[in-house]
């Protein structure tokens, strides 16, 4: 079993110990030392980094019986070892591992909430809450109770205690370790089983932002940042508030009424914009039906565009067969596509016709029999498609 030095102080940055064991793994070496201050992987909080003597620590993880295993770049000697962890991702770990126990506590205080699980990402972190979904007060006021806490600058301590007696102690939540069980307290507000590292004061967190909350499992997963992370987002998100401003001549305060309107009138543009759009496709439709080839099957229109969406020839498509007697072929030399459509009160089935000419020409599609599409073949074969799936119904 290795010794974790950090279980009694995580501000320690550099240490030493012996090698017990190094072996080559499928992605650098792995070496197990007598005692370490690098963190594993576990609880919801990403392990370490650092260097043991001139090798990078790329991860650190718990093995059977207590042993942790450091993934190294490369080899390194035996006998004596020393080490240094990188502080600020210790330190930033050890914010949010705290201002989790906090938000956690707070919660649990607030709506009876209690946390499920902890993730800590590398950006932000999130708690699991046994709750359907906090409401806007329950918010406010976990958000104010985590805030004191932080500016109450309370002290954080490590006991230690056994499962005999730790629950004397009114522990958030069981553990289920055996032994020596590591608690952590938050002077007159929170105590805990974990084995993370955590700041020795509430006043270290900084702060405690939560970002957003949403619907996860039957209950409520709340998304946050403390501490540096807290910083950079609200440095951020002013910018982006400044910016914004300045781009609409507003100030912040101002912004989602202007947006509010601004989409309005986008969606008022956008309907007038589909009503023109539709008018013109009709417009374009009567005069391709004045142009129409007659046979003694139907009013053929049969053509190529280039610059056109499949959609808008789609929608043409339907403007054209609306109209009694009409057979549409039409077909767009961007992306190597053609519809085939006919109207209602005509025989023959497009889809079929669209398989047949695949069949022959290569490329593949299908439909309905009033209307289908088909794509994947060259350009050079779009008039030949056209063509076939003309032979088709004439």
């Amino acid at each position: 079993m290795t010794e974790r030095l950090y279980y009694t102080d995580s501000y320690l940055t550099e240490f030493s110990g012996t090698l017990l064991q190094q072996r080559r793994l499928e992605k650098g070496f792995g070496v197990v030392l007598d005692r370490t201050l690098f963190y594993p992987t576990s609880g919801g909080q990403p392990h370490d980094t650092g260097w043991l003597q001139n090798a990078r620590v790329l991860d650190v993880f718990e093995e059977d019986a207590g042993a942790i295993l450091h993934v190294l770049d490369r080899e390194i000697g035996t006998g004596h070892v020393s080490g240094k962890i990188d502080w600020s991702r210790r330190f930033d770990h050890m914010q949010q591992h705290t201002g989790q126990h906090i938000l956690s506590q707070a919660f649990l205080a607030v709506a009876q909430a209690r946390t499920l699980s902890f993730h800590m990402g590398s950006e932000t972190s999130t708690i699991d809450v046994d709750l359907d979904l906090p409401t806007p007060a329950q918010m406010e006021e976990a958000r104010r109770l985590a805030a004191k806490v932080v500016f109450d600058d309370r002290a954080v301590r490590i006991l230690t205690t056994d499962r005999d007696t730790i629950g004397s102690l009114g522990v958030r939540k069981e553990s289920r370790r055996e032994g020596e069980i590591r608690v952590i307290d938050i002077e007159g507000f929170d105590r805990t089983p974990c084995g993370g590292t955590h700041v020795g004061r509430t006043g270290e967190v900084g702060m405690i932002f939560v970002l957003g909350l949403e619907r996860y499992k039957g209950g409520t997963r709340i998304e946050f940042v403390a501490g540096h992370r807290a910083l950079k987002t609200f440095y951020r998100d002013h910018a982006l508030l400044k910016r914004l401003g300045s781009l609409h001549s507003a100030a912040p305060e101002n912004l989602p009424a202007m947006t509010e309107k601004l989409l309005q009138e986008r969606m008022t543009l956008s309907r007038e914009i589909e009503c023109l759009q539709n008018r013109l496709l009709e417009m374009e439709a009567a005069d391709l039906l004045q142009k129409a080839v007659k046979t003694e099957y139907a009013s053929v229109v049969r053509k190529t565009y280039v610059g056109r969406s499949l959609e808008t020839i789609k929608a043409l498509a339907q403007k054209l067969t609306a109209h009694p007697g009409v057979l549409a072929l039409l077909g767009t030399a961007d992306t190597c596509q053609l519809v085939a459509a006919r109207s209602p009160n005509l025989q023959g089935n497009c889809g079929d016709a669209i398989k047949q000419a695949a069949a022959e020409l290569g490329g593949k599609g299908g439909g309905r029999p009033e209307f289908a599409q088909a794509g994947g073949f060259s350009a050079d074969s779009l008039d030949s498609w056209l063509r076939a799936v003309e032979k088709y119904f004439l």
